[in-house]
């Protein structure tokens, strides 16, 4: 199982809330969000299959998507203050286990990262699944951990188990030739994949030291940018820009569990560690779409962590009145 599992947040009128996907059933967990987290919505009455790898909710926040480790390996639901009904499963099922599932900007494409070969498949989006995109011409080499558009919605990146560890196509209603590499590579498997708001940085956090590698994007990859001069205690499991680009977090396999770096061309030196640590790994990482607020998404009780962000973590949110049933594994916060 990928350590790239989900919580998102996002807005419904005048309402925001959070969704965690997560081990052990019901496998996705939904909060509203008023400066903490309020009373747990009901579960949906169709639950996914399996452990819940990843979770997106589309633009106009009215389906929140799960990506899970049994067959169909995706759910997808209605959301209006809540779970509302399960869609028809895609007519072309993912081959296996989604660790991963994001939809593009303008919400009628999805694309999921899978551990089965051909890796990453891209679906159609009007009020359901449409057919699914054929293969790339030249697949990841690897199980896929992460993919995502970027913002512009005319790319698709991943980041897998495989040298390269990344890959990344052109995108206009399908996979178009790959991407060169990056001419330094990170160095280990790559276990998720992000770009800044502006679409002109891509981020790799990663299982060998430095356990993240940042990149110049402009049709391709561009330089490396230098590593962090602090760097994660351990492998790099999520990444995420706050909304204004000049700040980035990190999740991590070994304490501090999150980091974060303030962001101008390059990292800056690292904020200091919240004064109460998320519990375990942090296996996602998001900001909120006003930037004042970071969620951690994590392995160990109460599985989902929520600070104020002002420059720098405030003071750790109350948890959950109920909490996750098991391993928080990705985040998004919109």
């Amino acid at each position: 199982m990928s350590p790239i599992l989900g919580i998102f947040a996002s807005a419904s009128g005048v309402r925001t809330f959070v969704v965690v996907a997560h081990d052990t059933s019901p496998y996705v967990t939904a909060y509203p969000w008023s400066n903490g987290f309020g009373t747990k919505y009901a579960d949906p009455a169709t639950l996914p299959t399996g452990n819940g790898n990843g979770v997106d909710i589309n633009p106009t926040r009215n389906v929140v998507v799960v990506a899970h480790t049994t067959t169909p390996f995706v759910s997808a639901y209605n959301w209006s203050a809540g779970f509302g009904t399960k869609f028809a499963d895609p007519a072309s099922l993912p081959a296996g286990n989604s660790e991963s599932i994001n939809f593009n900007n303008a919400g009628n494409n999805v694309v999921l990262a899978m551990i089965s070969s051909p890796y990453i498949n891209a679906y159609a989006w009007s009020g359901g699944f449409g057919s699914k995109y054929a293969n790339p011409a030249t697949l990841p080499t690897g199980s896929g951990n992460q993919a995502t558009f970027n913002p512009a919605g005319d790319v698709v990146a991943i980041a897998h188990s495989t040298s390269p560890f990344v890959s990344a196509y052109p995108w206009s209603s399908g996979f178009g030739t790959k991407y060169t590499n990056p001419a330094t590579l990170p160095a280990g498997t790559g276990q998720g994949i992000t770009f800044n708001p502006a679409g002109d940085v891509v981020v790799v956090p990663h299982s060998t030291t430095p356990f993240v590698s940042a990149y110049a994007w402009s049709g391709g990859f561009g330089s490396k940018y230098a590593n962090p001069a602090t760097l994660p205690a351990g492998t790099g499991l999520a990444t995420a820009f706050n909304p204004s680009g000049n700040a980035i977090a990190i999740g991590s396999l070994s304490t501090p569990y999150v980091l974060a770096y303030p962001w101008s061309a390059g990292f800056g030196t690292k904020y200091s560690n919240p004064a109460t640590l998320p519990t375990g790994a942090g296996r996602g990482v998001k900001f909120n779409a006003a930037g004042n607020a970071i969620a951690i998404a994590h392995s160990t009780t109460p599985f989902v962590t929520a600070y104020p962000w002002s420059s720098g973590f405030g003071t750790k949110y109350t948890n959950p009145a109920t909490l996750p049933t098991g391993t928080g594994n990705a985040i998004a916060f919109v």
